[in-house]
């Protein structure tokens, strides 16, 4: 597993130059089952790593530009009365896909993107009293820029919620950035990208993600990271217990890219900032004195105790393979 990854990783960053933290957090985000969100300014890339990853694995792609006109039905599909045999006949919309890319969520009206709640969590889609279920894998990347104001609509909490990370790309150094003028300046580096994986191994792959063993007192852990965000008065909005779920999910994804079969407090603090601080709400006096989110939750990694074992010493055994458990 560990070595698959590793060449998804690889291929995805043939796209997306100088950002393997950002790339690992959408395998992590892929491996766990779950919905990223791409949050930056224009131009550095938001589209072209959901791209990228889409073409890595191989599997069904759907694009959806996010417009202000934009129907429910443009996203779900719509049922169509066929002459012919005197019935309505359903047909798929754009989310019927393995990796469902929503460029400018935030473009499209709240009546619109509720049209994802479903989908997102539920991996169905009900149209005219009728249930659909949707391909495995079934992943949303989604993008949205913070700047443009003008004509967009903020993502409800309930949507927020959904999205099992957030990523912000940042603009990249000066080094990677002429590494890219480099490479990109003369082709398109999306046009030839070959798949490294395919949707049969990718279902393989989170199945065995699921099986990363995590202690008692890790799971403990988790738990009390998510409670403490809602007993922070800086916070309106403390983290939900679906964001446990997803925690505890992106944890043992971050685990066995890691190369382990167990999940550390470490695979925790590498995740926790971009599963939680996009679904904390700040109060109005925190967001006068320019607190952050992601601030707020690595104050918290430094104050909730870590599990120890009762023998510090004796806390980790070591298998025939050398891994410590």
């Amino acid at each position: 597993m560990h070595a698959a990854a590793q060449r998804i990783a690889a291929n995805v960053e043939r796209v997306l130059v100088g950002k393997p933290d950002v790339v690992r957090i959408a395998l992590v985000t892929l491996l766990a089952e779950g919905h990223l969100l791409v949050e930056d300014v224009p131009g550095v890339g938001k589209t072209s790593l959901a791209k990228a990853l889409a073409k890595s694995i191989d599997c069904s792609v759907s694009r959806l530009q996010f417009t202000p006109d934009l129907l429910p039905s443009d996203v779900t599909g719509v049922s169509i009365f066929n002459r012919q045999t005197t019935n309505f006949e359903f047909r798929p919309g754009p989310v019927f896909a393995n990796i469902v890319v929503g460029d400018e969520i935030n473009r499209a009206s709240p009546k619109t993107q509720s049209a994802l709640l479903e989908c997102m969590e539920e991996h169905q889609v009900t149209v005219d009293g009728n249930t659909y279920r949707l391909e495995s894998p079934f992943m949303v990347i989604a993008t949205q820029n913070p700047i443009e104001m003008e004509g967009t609509y903020a993502l409800p909490e309930a949507q927020r919620d959904r999205f099992t990370a957030r990523v912000s790309i940042g603009y990249p150094d000066p080094n990677a950035e002429l590494a890219m003028v480099d490479e990109h300046a003369g082709h398109d580096p999306l046009a030839t990208l070959q798949p490294v994986s395919d949707a049969a191994q990718v279902r393989a792959l989170v199945e065995a993600v699921r099986g990363v063993h995590m202690a008692p007192e890790v799971r403990r852990y988790a738990v009390e990271l998510v409670s403490a965000t809602r007993r922070l008065p800086e916070i309106r909005l403390g983290a939900s217990p679906r964001s446990t779920l997803h925690l505890v999910r992106a944890a043992r994804a971050q685990a066995a890219l890691s190369g382990r079969e167990f999940v550390v407090p470490d695979d925790m603090h590498a995740i926790a900032v971009p599963v939680l601080a996009h679904r904390l709400v700040l109060t109005a006096e925190a967001q006068a004195a320019r607190r952050s989110p992601a601030d707020m939750i690595r104050g918290l990694l430094q104050r909730v105790p870590v599990p120890q074992g009762a023998d510090p010493a004796a806390q980790w055994v070591s298998d025939a393979r050398g891994n410590r458990q």
